[in-house]
């Protein structure tokens, strides 16, 4: 990666001229680039990120952080945060049953609920601005400066509480200059998409960028029975970015955006022959892209949808932050204001039949509203410091309906609103005790209020089954923090230790119950995390270590099970397990053996347990019926369920050609199997997926053209196993996909 000079110097600044460290520390602290530093001689450069509020190389950075560039993105074809787990060691999002709701892990620390209405265990986080809900999410991932990975709690300097760790989404800023760029890209399965930006001043104070991208086709599953496709994208989205210099130490910057999404949702196939009671067997099927749905006359009349839909999203979202940044002498003053709603309107078949037993359909209207105001030092000096205040007020209303009709003889109706009101004061203090000894210490006190209101599920026919409640409440106090040491050995090798503790909110089981036992609220949960590590640059710069080991003490964790109610059996809740345990340890390296020669390499080896855990035996407990009565199974021992492994790597060369770069790239991943708290035949099999790309790119001159490959060994693989009602369903991965794209940048 070759970068101007100008770069060296940017990171002199940042070490000693305060006047102008402070003047780069704003413009990264409003979302800005990170900055490259080329370092002398070539190699690897380096990477100033804000991870911990202030401008930082990543070398720098004492916890583990991945950081993905544009061109990552681009190269990996991301064009949304699941996507992102095939180039982050630790990282899973895969989404429930296939649906718009996905489920984030890192390091083994996650949260599976196919609700909307729980925070995630992973804060996703779009020009520091919170997604408190996990389905706000779902977005296009489009004109993206950079994407920083935090593994670990992260409670202290981010919006929300979360147990795994925070995805920081830093969107492009307008430029000083007029530039514009337009990327087009076609491939298989008529996929489409074209990304496109203008950026540049209107006036001496205001600089605007407009960007804008769309995503079209790609169906590659088909109805085994009728042969029509599925899977088709059809996603729009814009943004608005807005820079006022509105005095010479005050910037002020708008942020509006807005995205569309009129997508066919994800089939599921039938991995083990699926019994329709009074209907007979459909078999199993033996090809992937085979799948099924069927929508009743009464069910399509109920959701206000035509009855020849196929599985469907249509959703819109938007939102609008305003980001005010005042530079003192030596503090700097920061005030986010931020407005994210959602409205989601989608249909899923979660069966993978033409049969009614698991049709489902969400309506949710979703909108958060938030304020953050910070301190930070600015000036040099062995103290560096950031402290303020957080608020959020979090609506939502849902409508969740499921279609059992031929299994049950009812179409279940759950409605529901909730609210969730967050206040919290944080600050963190970084002590250079020597120039090479750091000490760090974070805390953060929150309070949280979330009440359930006028809960109800009915059925349709009315048979007299249901339940109702105005007013569940619940919300905590808590204190998180984090003590960290860091000890630079040299200038090139950093070692570090942390001790951190993260909390995560409590909620409610929100999916259909007919038994008020099951909307009793679930405890926040709270994780203890140590962790050790060091990170370094090896042989002139060329060769970049990172490692760490760490160990999870894990309190009250949220774990999709069962309770057992005396006239309604088994009904499905979200349950704390008192203690469990993860361990593992991480390596990652970067190699630049020659120029325009990079070898990357990252491992993840994580273990997880229950070490106190009763769980409810769902087939003992129903062999009591009736009434029924909970028989419990003792899980201390058993596995948590996530992989063991996960590996990524790539090696890329640029080939010199006359007038022009060929740039080279091939990159791998492994995920080990998966063990399922549903027993052996929901395990997920370990599976590798393999990408290539060619890129020509003149010496002087806007375009270039790449051809890629994803998945090019074509490896059938799931991405999770489950079941419901009598189908046994798999979400399958995308097989083999080429395709071309052309750049033009001006």
């Amino acid at each position: 990666m070759k970068g101007p000079r100008v770069y060296a110097a940017a990171g002199r600044l940042l070490r000693g001229q305060a006047v102008w460290g402070r003047a780069l520390s704003g413009i990264l602290l409003m979302g800005g680039g990170a900055v490259a530093q080329e370092q002398d001689g070539g190699g690897i450069p380096d990477i100033i990120v804000t991870a911990q509020r202030r401008a930082q190389s990543v070398q720098d950075v004492g916890l583990s952080v991945s950081v993905l560039s544009a061109g990552d993105l681009a190269t990996h074809h991301v064009t949304s945060v699941n996507d992102l787990q095939n180039m982050t060691p630790g990282l899973e999002v895969t989404n429930a049953f296939g649906g718009g709701q996905p489920q984030f892990r890192i390091r083994g620390v996650g949260f599976n609920d196919y609700a909307s209405n729980n925070t995630p265990t992973v804060g996703v986080y779009v020009d520091e601005v919170a997604y408190p809900l996990p389905i706000m999410t779902q977005d296009l991932v489009y004109d993206v400066d950079r994407v920083e990975v935090l593994r670990g709690p992260q409670g202290v300097l981010y919006g929300r509480n979360t147990t795994g760790g925070a995805i920081n989404i830093l969107t492009a800023n307008p430029t000083d200059s007029a530039s514009a760029g337009i990327t087009a890209d076609y491939g298989s399965y008529d996929a489409a998409k074209i990304e496109a930006y203008v950026s540049g001043p209107v006036s001496d104070t205001v600089k605007v960028r407009l960007s804008a991208m769309t995503q079209q086709g790609g169906a590659w599953q088909t109805n085994r029975l009728t042969g029509q496709d599925l899977g088709n994208a059809n996603r729009t989205a814009v943004r608005a970015k807005i820079d006022w210099a509105a005095t010479p130490d005050t910037d002020v910057r708008l942020n509006l955006h807005y995205g569309r999404d009129l997508s066919d949702g994800t089939g599921g196939y039938l991995f083990n022959p699926a019994v329709q009671p009074g209907v007979g067997t459909l078999p199993a099927d033996t090809d992937p892209s085979k799948t099924g749905w069927g929508l009743s006359p009464a069910f399509a009349k109920v959701i206000g949808a035509d009855p020849n839909a196929k599985p469907f999203r249509n959703n819109t979202s938007g939102g609008a932050d305003l980001t005010v940044l005042h530079r003192f002498e030596d503090v700097t003053l920061t005030s986010i204001t931020a407005w994210e709603a959602l409205n989601r309107k989608e249909f899923n078949d979660w069966d993978a039949t033409a049969y009614r037993d698991a049709d489902e359909y969400f309506n949710s209207r979703a909108q958060d509203v938030s304020q953050e105001v910070r301190l930070a030092s600015s000036g040099v000096g062995r103290l560096q410091w950031v402290g303020g205040l957080y608020y959020s007020h979090e609506t939502l209303r849902e409508a969740f309906l499921s279609d059992f009709t031929d299994i049950y003889g009812f179409i279940a109706n759950t409605r529901y609103a909730q609210t969730a009101e967050s206040i919290s004061g944080f600050g963190q203090a970084d002590y250079a005790v020597t120039d090479r000894l750091k000490l760090v210490l974070g805390l953060r006190e929150e309070h949280e209020d979330r009440t359930l209101r006028t809960f109800s599920t009915i059925t349709i026919p009315d048979t007299g089954i249901g339940v109702s409640a105005d007013r569940v409440p619940t919300g905590f106090t808590q204190t998180t923090g984090k003590a960290g040491v860091e000890f630079k050995v040299t200038d090139e090798a950093l070692l570090y230790a942390n001790l951190s503790r993260g909390v995560k909110s409590g909620g409610f089981t929100a999916y259909n119950t007919l038994a008020l036992g099951g909307l009793a609220p679930f405890r926040p949960e709270v994780l203890w995390a140590y962790e050790a590590g060091v990170k370094s640059d090896l042989a002139n710069h060329t060769l970049r270590l990172n490692a760490s080991a760490y160990y999870y003490d894990y309190h009250n964790q949220q774990v999709q099970s069962v309770i057992i109610d005396p006239t309604f059996a088994a009904i499905g809740k979200i349950v704390n397990a008192p203690r469990s345990e993860i361990y593992g340890a991480e390596l990652q390296a970067d190699w630049a053996p020659r120029p325009g020669l990079l070898i990357t390499q990252a491992l993840g080896l994580s273990h997880g347990e229950f070490k106190e855990f009763n769980a409810v035996d769902t087939a003992a407990s129903l062999a009591t019926c009736y009434p029924c009565r909970p028989v419990y199974t003792n899980q201390a021992g058993e596995d948590l369920g996530f992989p063991r492994i996960t590996y990524n790597g790539g090696v890329s060369y640029d080939w010199a050609l006359p007038g022009h770069t060929l740039k080279t790239e091939a990159d791998y991943s492994y995920r080990s199997s998966e063990r399922s708290l549903l027993g052996s035949r929901y395990n997920v099999a370990g599976y590798w997926l393999v990408n290539a790309a060619v890129t020509l790119t003149p010496d002087q001159g806007p375009w270039t053209a790449t051809v890629y490959g994803q998945n090019i060994l074509d490896r059938r693989y799931d991405l999770l196993r489950n079941f419901f009602t009598n189908a046994d369903i798999a979400i399958p991965g995308r097989p083999a996909t080429w395709g071309i794209r052309l750049g033009y940048q001006y």
